[in-house]
């Protein structure tokens, strides 16, 4: 299991496919804050009810020069369905092997009805214009986690 970012850490840089299959790394965003957030299954309620707010926020998010940048195992294929299906507007990026995660303390032992399992850790950081972390929370909770998130960084 990687370990937990923490404010002040360089962001690990990535290179992953989105739901078309375009390679996206994340210092294409560089000069831009970037909420990078990891989320267990594409079209599960939670991860859908996240990944609409986040898109609903978009523009607000957009305006203050941040980004969203959802990652899960889901292949490319899943997430264009989540896309169309949703009708989302957040880059949504396939960490197949999971590599991006475990580097971003994403990955690992998490309790799931009351049993400990490895698996996806519902986590958001922030990465700054300069790729240094800002904010890093694990284990969020889907419902309001986007209304918390513009509240931390100051986005009405």
């Amino acid at each position: 299991m990687g370990e937990r970012l923490t404010p002040g850490d360089p962001a690990p840089d990535f290179t992953l496919p989105d739901d078309t299959g375009e390679q996206v790394s994340l210092s294409d965003f560089r000069g831009k804050r970037v909420i990078v957030y990891f989320y267990p299954a594409a079209m599960t309620p939670g991860c859908t009810k996240q990944a609409c707010d986040f898109s609903e926020s978009l523009e607000a998010l957009r305006a203050a020069d941040t980004e969203v940048v959802g990652i899960s195992p889901d292949a490319p294929a899943k997430l264009a369905t989540f896309r169309e299906r949703d009708g989302l507007t957040i880059t949504l990026l396939s960490d197949a092997d999971k590599s991006v995660m475990t580097a971003w303390g994403a990955y690992g032992e998490k309790k799931l009805y009351g049993k400990v399992v490895q698996g996806v850790i519902r986590s958001t950081i922030v990465v700054g214009q300069d790729g240094v972390v800002t904010h890093a929370q694990y284990n969020v909770k889907a419902t309001g986690h986007v209304a918390r998130v513009r509240r931390d960084l100051g986005i009405e």
